[in-house]
């Protein structure tokens, strides 16, 4: 019950880590507004909360990040319902195509940052207004080894999550006195569906990413990431402020 009677926003809440995020923050006595597009995985994810009995609940609120009346509607919903914010995981993210700088087009490049970036700070300044009334609060954003390493992935996706982490750490800095604390997490590669996205793969980025398979461990589940995102939601991370929490299995050790 490391979270009891918390309310927390989890976006990316239909699948993969925000899943699982979202699953164990309920097992834990959260409230969890839940946000994805998806309403059907949504309400899948809020009956599997209600059927296994959970302390918890799932609050369901169809959210396309991309589009800022949607976003609004998130927070607006999430405050309707339980009258304050206590954490907000900013989960969602797409790839890139694994595209290069000689083959990376203007409209690609915007998606990646209208998710990747705008969309986490679009709703970290939505939720600021109720923390800093409350002198609390918790920002968890999902950035990548790709945030903190050349090559991760394709150059708009490396770039965002570099953008993530920078506007993590200003964050954390900037409201510390307000009692609100900004962390990211950086996975390596995990068993999601976000690579399914891929369709149309740029084969000079593959190949400068495969030079470097051979010290890649192993892929994580969604499961073995979640623990990460509890900590720094609960009060055990009270004096954690700023971090990026590699959570990669060793790859970038090497």
């Amino acid at each position: 019950m490391r979270l009891e009677n918390k309310v927390a926003i989890v976006t990316g809440a239909s699948s993969g880590i925000g899943r699982n995020v979202a699953l164990l923050f309920a097992k834990e006595g959260a409230k969890v507004v839940a946000a994805a597009r998806s309403l059907d995985k949504l309400e899948t994810l809020e009956n599997e909360v209600k059927e296994g009995g959970y302390p918890g609940e799932i609050y369901s609120v169809p959210t396309d990040i991309s589009k800022d009346e949607d976003l609004k509607n998130l927070v607006d919903s999430a405050l309707s319902k339980y009258n304050t914010i206590d954490v907000l995981v900013n989960n969602a993210g797409i790839l890139d195509q694994y595209k290069s700088l000689e083959n990376i087009d203007e409209d690609l490049w915007m998606k990646v940052f209208d998710v990747n970036v705008h969309s986490i700070m679009k709703l970290s300044k939505l939720v600021l207004p109720t923390m800093i009334k409350n002198k609390k609060g918790s920002i968890i954003n999902t950035a990548s080894v790709g945030g903190l390493h050349g090559m991760r992935g394709g150059l708009a996706y490396v770039t965002s999550k570099h953008a993530v982490v920078g506007m993590t750490k200003n964050i954390a800095y900037t409201y510390a006195d307000d009692g609100i604390r900004t962390n990211a997490i950086a996975p390596g590669s995990v068993s999601t569906n976000i690579a399914s996205s891929i369709s149309d793969p740029d084969n000079k980025t593959l190949e400068k990413l495969m030079a470097g398979v051979k010290i890649f461990p192993k892929f994580a589940q969604p499961d073995q990431l979640s623990p990460a995102y509890l900590f720094l939601a609960s009060d055990e991370s009270s004096f954690v402020n700023g971090e990026v929490l590699v959570v990669d299995g060793g790859w970038t050790a090497y």
